[in-house]
């Protein structure tokens, strides 16, 4: 079938025919390739990293997995607190008398945390969430 365009005819479009998909040729590069001790470590250590549990509280401990979960949140709000103010003391839109109460309430609110988690037999460590792919929180 052809069709008309402006005075001219011009055969219509082949359908395309469904051919089978080409066989891959196996090249150099898809052959196995020696690992090195360092590079099985990496990927051990990685590994270990994806797979560790980010936050699974166990029934017979619900208390202290919910003080590390509440104290992990407290600390990285605290962290973030004490950003904010040495940008504003550089900034210097702090009094001498509010830095001195902001740097007296940051060192209390960590003092408080430290406390609070051992407690719970937690340690500064166990308040860093792995969160998985992006890694840890703080």
């Amino acid at each position: 079938m052809t069709r008309q365009r402006g005075g001219v005819r011009r055969a219509a479009p082949k359908a395309k025919r469904k051919t089978a998909p080409k066989r891959r040729r196996a090249r150099k590069h898809d052959e196995p390739k020696a690992v090195t001790a360092a590079e099985l470590q990496k990927l051990q250590r990685e590994l270990q990293r994806r797979m560790s549990p980010r936050w699974n509280p166990d029934p017979d401990d619900v208390q202290r997995s919910v003080a590390q979960l509440v104290l992990t949140i407290v600390e990285f709000l605290r962290r973030l607190m004490e950003r904010q103010a040495i940008r504003r003391m550089e900034q210097r839109t702090l009094t001498p008398t509010e830095v001195e109460a902001v740097g007296l309430a940051l060192m209390q609110l960590e003092k408080t945390v430290r406390d609070i988690g051992k407690r719970f037999g937690l340690s500064p460590e166990d308040l860093n969430l792995d969160l998985g792919p992006i890694g840890k929180l703080m």
